[in-house]
C-alpha cells in the first residue's frame, strides 16, 4: 500500500524563499505545486492595466470575479494564465507585488481566490504556498510550514531575483518594499500573516533552498505514512 498523498501548506513573509522551496518539495515528491500568491498578483496586475485603484474594493472584486486563472506545468516551469494570456513575467514586476498585498486585504477577493485555491487541493497531493494557507485555505493540512528569514537576507535574495529578471530596482529600494509588505500582510484584518499552532518553524536565513526542502520532504513523508496508517483498514 502506498503513501496517501497529503495537502503541504508553507507560509512565510515575502523574500523568505516560499516559492522556490514548494517548487522542490512538490517535485521531490511528485506533488503539485501552487503558488497562491500568484493568483493574487493576477488580480494586481489586472486591476491596473484597467486603471483600477487597488484601494478600490468592490471594483477589484467585480474585476477579479471575470477572471480565469490556471496555473500550468510546462517542462520545469509553473506557467500563469488569464484565459490565453502568459502573464507569468508580468506578475512579477516589483510594482504589481506591492499592488498585490493590497488587493490581497480585500475580504471579497480573498474569498473568492480561497475558494479556488481549496478546490484545487481538495484531493490531496499539493504543496501550497502563500501567507494564510496553513491558518485559513487549508487548517487541516497534514503538514504545515512557517518558514522565515531575516529581513536583510530576504531583500538580499529579491534584489538578487529581481536582477536576474532584468528588473531595475537597488537594494535600499527593495528593503523598504519589504518591509511595507510585511506591514500589511501581518496587519491586515482578514487572514493576516501568521504562523499556525501547528506549523513547524524553519529559519532558512543561512540555510539553501535545497537544504530547506530536504528537510520538508523528510517530515511529508512521514505524515504521509501517518495519514495511510490512519485509515480504516
Amino acid at each position: 500500500m502506498g503513501a496517501k498523498r497529503i495537502v503541504i501548506a508553507i507560509d512565510g513573509p515575502s523574500g523568505s524563499g516560499k516559492s522556490t522551496v514548494a517548487r522542490a518539495v512538490a517535485d521531490g515528491l511528485g506533488y503539485l505545486y501552487i503558488d497562491s500568491g500568484a493568483m493574487y498578483r493576477v488580480v494586481a496586475l489586472r486591476v491596473q492595466e484597467e486603471g483600477i485603484a487597488p484601494e478600490e474594493g468592490a471594483r477589484v472584486a467585480e474585476c477579479a470575479a471575470r477572471l480565469t486563472i490556471k496555473l500550468e506545468k510546462r517542462a520545469q516551469s509553473i506557467r500563469v494564465l488569464v484565459g490565453d494570456r502568459d502573464v507569468t513575467d508580468a506578475i512579477r514586476q516589483p510594482q504589481v507585488a506591492q499592488a498585490a498585498s493590497v488587493v490581497a486585504a480585500i475580504p471579497a477577493v480573498r474569498a473568492l481566490l480561497v475558494a479556488q485555491q481549496q478546490q484545487m487541493g481538495a484531493g490531496g497531493g499539493i504543496v501550497m504556498e502563500g501567507r494564510d494557507i496553513g491558518s485559513v485555505v487549508f487548517p487541516r493540512a497534514e503538514l504545515k510550514i512557517f518558514l522565515d528569514a531575516s529581513s536583510e537576507e530576504r531583500a538580499r535574495r529579491r534584489h538578487q531575483e529581481q536582477a536576474e529578471q532584468g528588473i531595475e530596482s537597488s537594494l535600499e529600494k527593495t528593503q523598504a518594499e519589504i518591509r511595507q509588505r510585511d506591514q500589511r500582510d501581518r496587519e491586515r484584518q482578514v487572514s493576516p500573516l501568521v504562523q499556525a499552532p501547528d506549523a513547524v518553524y524553519l529559519d532558512a536565513t543561512s540555510l539553501s533552498a535545497g537544504e530547506v526542502a530536504d528537510v520538508i520532504v523528510c517530515l511529508a513523508q512521514k505524515r504521509e505514512q501517518a495519514a495511510e496508517s490512519a485509515l480504516p483498514a
